[in-house]
């Protein structure tokens, strides 16, 4: 049986292709090209250099996909307006959907691959009922909060080696098997973002600057001028560039209004969030509220939580206790003990009495 391992040239993407050769399986590698570092393609060419190397040490063919055209409107374009729009995207998560598995899929049925793999940290079960997508083992590396919008066909056909693994047991096999990469390190931000600016990769690739406005409190009093609302996101309280005399936090961004909103930390609770482009990783809509834990972004203790559809895709989540900056654009992800259900994304929060 054949299988397309997605490499980025990483560490554990090569154990994971290293992993599937040993399960018996003929692995295919390829790297996905996304994006170059406004026009400098060197750090690419060596992550795709790395790949190869590891392919060729494990005796498999290795790919180069070059996806950057439409990686580029999708997922860069998706989160330039998503900030313009006065969100906070997620964009890791659209690249999942869009590339490391619709597109992977389709190179795959190409190649006459049965299976794909990636190096993420999560587990997949085939039960009685279907399949299941659970936590990776290593809670301190677990990814499956980027991969609730996994269906039951893409679980059918995918292979996570790592999820049963430590980092350090993944760095130990990268070095006996003599990897390059053994000890490279992760890569720790949006990949076309590295240097954290977000705000100047939406000026360069809108085409625009970002336009001052007014800070208000929650009563609309102006309490002063903002850089303009792309450099804000809701729970932020350092870089305001502004003096109350008392700690403030976004709580809230108008984009209509070109308004930032502040308050105290307080503020920032709320018990309930509107969902919008759920999905539901067993195929089968609970028509019932649903008991879970839920987390609202990727580093978020996920918490008790009850879950209900008000739509094929859309849903309210109320948590037990008020969580801190429930932020529009990011993805809440629910599960039943180490199981993800399913997630959305965050459309907007609220304090809420009932489950309504």
């Amino acid at each position: 049986m054949k299988a397309l391992i997605a490499m980025s040239g990483g560490v554990d993407s090569s154990v994971a292709a290293y992993l599937t050769g040993a399960a018996g399986f003929t692995g295919i590698g390829c790297t996905m090209r996304l994006w170059d570092a406004d026009g400098d393609d060197c750090a690419a060419e060596k992550d795709a250099e790395d790949a190869r190397f590891a392919a060729e040490r494990l005796g498999m063919e290795h790919h180069i996909f070059d996806f950057r055209a439409d990686f580029r409107e999708q997922v860069i374009g998706g989160f330039v307006r998503c900030y313009l729009c006065g969100r906070t995207p997620n964009p890791c998560i659209e690249c999942n959907r869009h590339f490391k598995f619709a597109r992977l899929l389709a190179r795959a049925d190409a190649l006459g691959c049965e299976k794909i793999v990636t190096g993420h940290y999560a587990r997949t079960e085939e039960t009685d009922r279907g399949f299941v997508l659970r936590r990776g083992l290593d809670a301190a590396k677990d990814q499956s909060y980027v991969l609730y919008m996994l269906t039951q066909a893409q679980l059918s056909r995918l292979m996570l080696p790592l999820g049963g693994l430590t980092k350090a047991a993944v760095r130990q096999i990268a070095a006996e098997q003599g990897f390059l990469n053994a000890g490279k390190h992760d890569s720790q931000d949006i990949c076309f973002v590295p240097d954290g600016d977000y705000a100047r990769v939406v000026e360069r690739v809108s085409g625009t600057q970002a336009v001052p406005g007014e800070f208000v409190d929650l009563s609309g009093n102006v309490l002063g001028q903002h850089r303009g609302i792309i450099h804000y996101t809701v729970g932020q309280r350092r870089g305001l560039g502004i003096a109350l005399g008392a700690p403030a936090y976004v709580v809230g961004i108008d984009a209509e209004k070109n308004r930032v909103i502040l308050g105290k930390n307080e503020d920032l609770f709320t018990n309930t969030a509107l969902l919008s482009g759920m999905n539901w990783i067993s195929g089968s809509l609970p028509q019932e509220p649903v008991r879970c834990t839920a987390k609202i972004r990727y580093r978020h203790t996920a918490q008790p939580a009850w879950l209900r559809f008000t739509g094929t895709d859309t849903a309210v989540l109320r948590f037990d206790a008020p969580q801190r900056a429930i932020t529009a654009g990011q993805a809440a992800v629910c599960y039943d003990g180490d199981i993800v259900l399913g997630g959305g994304c965050i459309e907007r929060a609220y304090n809420s009495d009932i489950m309504h």
